[in-house]
């Protein structure tokens, strides 16, 4: 089970270079270099940043992306949901069909319970929060 997925991990480690430089347009490549993501991954990863109103996208000289959404209003559940689906940690699901013991798994609604707790704390870190700790390292 994969909580977070690169996609996720590069989005947020995006968003904390935009943060930081909130006021200027930055370009792909200087994300890129500075965070180690590859490139055409991040590529698209900005394509759907700027699809979803997070960032905007300036062409030519001086250009770059520059981000739209306040950091304190992006929490990293937001992201998931956007960059991966739902978080689910059981998908109740084998071989495409659905379990014939979900209705009376006593495993089911704990599983549920943590799914819970997981997404209330994902929904409290925000992109201004990681860039807190990102400036004090």
């Amino acid at each position: 089970m994969k909580l977070l997925t690169k996609n996720t991990d590069y989005v947020v480690r995006a968003l904390i270079v935009l943060a930081m430089k909130k006021e200027v347009f930055v370009s792909a490549r200087e994300i890129a270099k500075v965070q180690n993501i590859p490139y055409q991954f991040l590529r698209q990863i900005l394509q759907k940043l700027i699809k979803e109103k997070f960032v905007e996208a300036k062409e030519g000289v001086g250009g770059g992306v520059h981000l739209i959404k306040d950091p304190a209003k992006i929490s990293v559940l937001e992201l998931i949901e956007i960059f991966q689906g739902n978080v689910e940690l059981s998908d109740c699901m084998f071989r495409k069909k659905i379990c014939p013991n979900r209705k009376t798994c006593v495993l089911r609604p704990e599983i549920k319970n943590i799914e819970k707790m997981v997404i209330e704390e994902f929904k409290k870190i925000t992109i201004s929060k990681l860039l807190a700790k990102y400036r004090s390292k």
